[in-house]
C-alpha cells in the first residue's frame, strides 16, 4: 500500500510524514519545490503480537505501508498539466492523504494569503481534474487520428475507446472526479495502465493548532476527512513510548496519528488484513476486501495462486478463544474452504497447493 502526502506548501505535508513515520526531515523547504521523501512503517495491529505470543515463531513480520511525502503541486496546473516526474510520483500512489492547513501561525505564510480549508481542498481537486482532462483530451486526439487512418487495431475496439473516453471528457468538464464514473471490466482494463489522478481514493486531512475547533466543511460526494494538531503529533511521534504516554494524556489525544491513520487509510483503500502462522513466521498480509482465497493466496507468493487447491481458514478470535491451531481443528472451527471463498479480516489462512 502507498500512500501519496499532498497538499498545498505550508500546509504541513511533512509535518504529518514525520507524525506517522517517525522521520526527522526539515519542516522548511522552498515553497512548490518538486522533492519526494518515503519512508515504510509497520501496520500498527495487536493482534499480530497475540499470535505472535501464542506460536512463539522466529521471525514477527507486520504488514506494511508506504507513505510519500510529495511537494511540488501548487495549484499552478492550469493548461500544461503537472510535470512528468511529480506525475510520475502521484500517478504509482494508490491514495493520497491530501493535507489542508487549518492552523495560524504569523510566521509561516499561506501562500493565498488566508486560510481556509475549503478553498484549498477545492483547489487541490481542481488541480487533479484539469490534469486528466489534460490526458483524456490528448488520448481522444490520438483516438481520433487512428480511426482516421483506418489501419492497426479493429475499428470496433478503438470506437469503443472513443466512447470511453469521451465519457471521461463529459465527466471531467463538468467538474466531476473519475472516481465517481461507473466502469465495466473491460474498461476498467483499458485505463490500466493511464494512473488518472481523481480515480484515486482521497482522505482529507485538515491540519489544526493546538486547541484549535475543527472546521465545518462541504465535502464532494466520496471524500472524507480527520482532523488532527500535526505539530503535537509530530513531536509525539518523535518521543519515547514512556513520555509519549504523558504527552498524549496531556493533550487527550486518544491515539498517535499513525494508528488512526492506518485505519481510515484502510478504509480508504478497501483493505483488510490476513494471517500466516507457524514456526518460523506470524506473518500479517493486506489485501483487497472481497477477495477470494486464490487472490489471498497471490499476495503470499504467485506459485500459490496458481497451484492453489483449497485454504484452511480459522477465524482469529475463534483461534485465540481456543488456544491452538489444534483445539479449533477438533472442534470445527478449522475450515477447508475453496476457490470461491471470500477471506474476512483478521483469518488465519493456510494455503493447500500444487504445481
Amino acid at each position: 500500500m502507498r500512500l501519496g502526502i499532498i497538499g498545498l506548501p505550508q500546509a504541513g505535508k511533512t509535518t504529518l510524514f514525520n507524525a506517522l513515520t517517525g522521520a526527522d526531515q526539515p519542516t522548511t523547504t522552498g515553497g512548490g519545490r518538486f522533492e519526494v521523501h518515503t519512508a515504510v512503517v509497520d501496520v500498527p495491529d495487536p493482534r499480530v503480537a497475540v499470535l505472535s505470543g501464542m506460536f512463539r515463531p522466529k521471525k514477527t513480520t507486520y504488514a506494511k505501508v508506504t507513505y510519500a511525502d510529495i511537494a511540488g503541486l501548487d495549484g499552478s496546473t492550469g493548461q500544461t498539466g503537472i510535470s512528468g516526474a511529480l506525475l510520475n510520483q502521484l500517478t504509482q500512489m494508490d491514495g493520497y492523504l491530501l493535507i489542508v492547513r487549518g492552523f495560524i501561525d504569523e510566521n509561516v505564510a499561506h501562500p493565498a494569503g488566508s486560510i481556509d480549508p475549503q478553498r484549498d481542498l477545492q483547489t487541490m481537486l481542481t488541480e487533479f481534474l484539469l490534469n486528466d482532462l489534460i490526458a483524456v483530451e490528448r488520448k481522444l486526439e490520438r483516438l481520433a487520428e487512428e480511426a482516421k487512418k483506418g489501419a492497426g487495431r479493429d475499428r470496433a475496439v478503438v470506437q469503443r475507446e472513443i466512447a470511453l473516453f469521451d465519457r471521461l471528457q463529459t465527466a471531467l468538464n463538468e467538474e466531476e472526479s473519475l472516481r465517481k464514473i461507473d466502469l465495466s471490466a473491460e474498461d476498467e482494463r483499458t485505463l490500466t495502465g493511464f494512473g488518472f489522478l481523481s480515480r484515486k481514493p482521497v482522505l482529507m486531512v485538515i491540519n489544526l493548532g493546538e486547541g484549535q475547533p475543527e472546521p465545518r466543511l462541504d465535502l464532494p460526494e466520496g471524500i472524507r476527512a480527520i482532523s488532527l494538531m500535526g505539530k503535537i503529533e509530530m513531536e509525539i511521534a518523535q518521543l519515547s513510548a514512556e513520555e509519549a504516554a504523558v504527552f498524549l494524556e496531556e493533550y487527550q489525544i486518544e491515539e498517535p496519528s499513525l494508528k488512526r491513520m492506518i485505519r481510515h487509510s484502510y478504509d480508504l483503500l478497501g483493505l483488510q488484513s490476513f494471517f500466516t502462522v507457524g514456526e518460523d513466521e506470524v506473518r500479517a498480509w493486506t489485501v483487497r476486501r472481497g477477495a477470494k482465497a486464490p487472490e489471498a493466496a497471490g499476495v503470499i507468493h504467485t506459485d500459490l495462486q496458481k497451484g492453489f487447491i483449497r485454504a484452511e481458514v480459522v477465524g482469529y478470535q475463534d483461534l485465540t478463544a481456543l488456544g491452538g491451531m489444534a483445539e479449533a481443528r477438533a472442534v470445527g472451527k478449522l475450515r477447508v474452504e475453496g476457490k470461491e471463498y471470500i477471506v474476512q479480516d483478521g483469518e488465519i489462512v493456510h494455503i493447500r497447493f500444487n504445481l
